[in-house]
């Protein structure tokens, strides 16, 4: 096998593996909407998929800042940042939202952007919760009832802004703490803490608590299961108040003592309301509550707009690419616009292989490509006509024209490819997906151009002896 007979098998190869990692997309996106959504829910996305950002599906786009005044005293903001992404990279993950943002901006605000998710509601309720779970004792004392009478007598809500009124809380007995639960109702727990989250190991959902309602099972690990054990072993008869982010979602009577390490919380949940509870005590709790200062939603209709706005802008304008080089350098201009479509499949099938999200911004990151693919291959073809004019024999001059324009071409990309990585650095969201794109195409287009182009004439001119080359 000839040296170029090798270089085709190996494009040729790469042409089939860029085959191989589209065909999901192409088949993915092709698939009736219903049905996607119901492989969607069920986490059955392809491995490899080229997805679309919040600017092309529509979704939930979410700015929250950390409240820093309720960090711990031996915590800093930079560890707290660093871990309230986590936790929130977390929930995303197990609510089973693809192609997801999630990003600190600034010193004290994390950027979260939800592809698909229009309802930001259930956004909030997932990834908003501070989701610190207590185990407290409720107040079963005389002076405890007598005081619980007493803020019911007052006639209305005793909390105002997640807070307890100063009326209700002149009636709170001393080291007792007055919580709301999840259904006009409130309890008198104690101050003390003896279990928290910290100790969670697990939390599913099943059905089988009162009238077959959702419960949520949680497990803990070996030391919060000996703490459940001698807790509940030493308050038979008493209620055990499961509280989470200050609210008391049930309080069931101890019976016996509670071995293993296991129980369950029930509140007559919703199924989704379960689900989305066991969500966030998986993934454990956020280091300070989080309050959301800006929220955006983006309608699907708008993306689909994005999308066919942008896909007719590249369309047109590589088209009048392709067009432009078949008049003007002919045969020659023919296989440059075959080496700029193997640099687009290239291209794409990447970023399919990386399941690289697409945006607006990537989809001119790829346009851009095109332009840099394109004067690489000018530079070339006038190189070649340079030497053509000077006399030179064909095959004389097609070396001659790729290997004196080799080093404008690299240095030319080379200034791109900083320029990207100045992008990805100190960008956020989408700039950094511009600058993926780019960077990917810039290294992709200077292979085709040097490789596959050349490739192209040799092969055309290996097979004849001609004086001439239609350029």
């Amino acid at each position: 096998m000839s040296k170029l007979q090798m270089k085709w098998a190996f494009v040729v190869a790469l042409m089939a593996m860029s085959a191989f990692f589209l065909y999901p997309s192409i088949n993915w996106y092709t698939t009736d909407p219903g049905e996607r959504a119901k492989l969607e829910a069920a986490r059955l996305r392809p491995r490899w998929l080229l997805n679309l950002g919040l600017d092309l599906k529509g979704g939930t786009h979410l700015l929250m800042e950390i409240e820093v005044d309720k960090l711990q005293k031996d915590q800093t903001l930079k560890d707290a940042l660093g871990q309230a992404i986590e936790v929130i990279r977390n929930r995303v993950d197990q609510f089973g939202v693809g192609e997801t943002l999630i990003a600190r901006q600034g010193d004290r605000y994390i950027v979260v952007q939800l592809p698909g998710i229009s309802d930001s509601k259930a956004a909030k309720d997932i990834i908003g919760k501070t989701a610190l779970l207590e185990f407290r004792m409720v107040d079963s004392t005389e002076a405890g009832r007598k005081a619980l009478a007493k803020i019911a007598e007052l006639g209305s809500t005793p909390f105002a802004d997640g807070k307890v009124k100063p009326e209700a809380a002149k009636l709170v007995p001393a080291n007792m703490a007055l919580l709301p639960g999840r259904e006009d109702t409130f309890y008198l727990v104690g101050n003390d803490i003896p279990l928290t989250g910290a100790h969670l190991r697990d939390a599913r959902v099943r059905t089988g608590g009162d009238y077959g309602l959702p419960v949520v099972d949680f497990k803990l690990d070996d030391e919060g299961g000996k703490t459940f054990a001698n807790l509940t072993g030493a308050n038979i008869g008493k209620n055990l108040a499961i509280v989470l982010d200050g609210v008391v979602y049930s309080a069931p009577v101890i019976k016996s003592r509670i071995g293993g390490g296991s129980g369950f919380i029930e509140g007559n949940f919703k199924m989704d309301d379960a689900r989305a509870l066991a969500v966030v005590l998986r993934a454990g709790a956020l280091p300070a509550p989080v309050k959301i200062i800006e929220e955006r939603t983006v309608g699907p209709t708008l993306g689909e707009d994005s999308i066919k706005k942008g896909l007719r802008g590249c369309i047109a304008g590589i088209g009048l690419i392709f067009c432009f080089f078949l008049i003007y350098y002919k045969v020659s201009g023919f296989f440059t616009d075959a080496s700029l479509a193997l640099n687009l499949l290239f291209l794409v099938a990447i970023m399919a292989y990386l399941g690289s999200t697409l945006t607006l911004p990537g989809i001119a990151g790829i346009a851009l490509n095109v332009a840099m693919a394109v004067d690489a291959n000018v530079l070339i073809l006038e190189r070649i006509r340079e030497e053509l004019a000077k006399g030179k024999p064909v095959r004389l001059a097609v070396e001659a024209g790729f290997d004196q324009s080799a080093s404008a071409i690299f240095d030319s990309n080379l200034t791109v490819l900083a320029a990207a990585a100045m992008l990805f650095q100190f960008g956020t969201g989408p700039i950094k997906g511009f600058a993926v794109t780019l960077t990917i195409g810039t290294i992709i287009s200077m292979f085709t151009a040097q490789v596959c182009t050349r490739m192209m004439f040799d092969a055309w001119l290996s097979d004849r002896d001609t004086n001439e080359l239609s350029i």
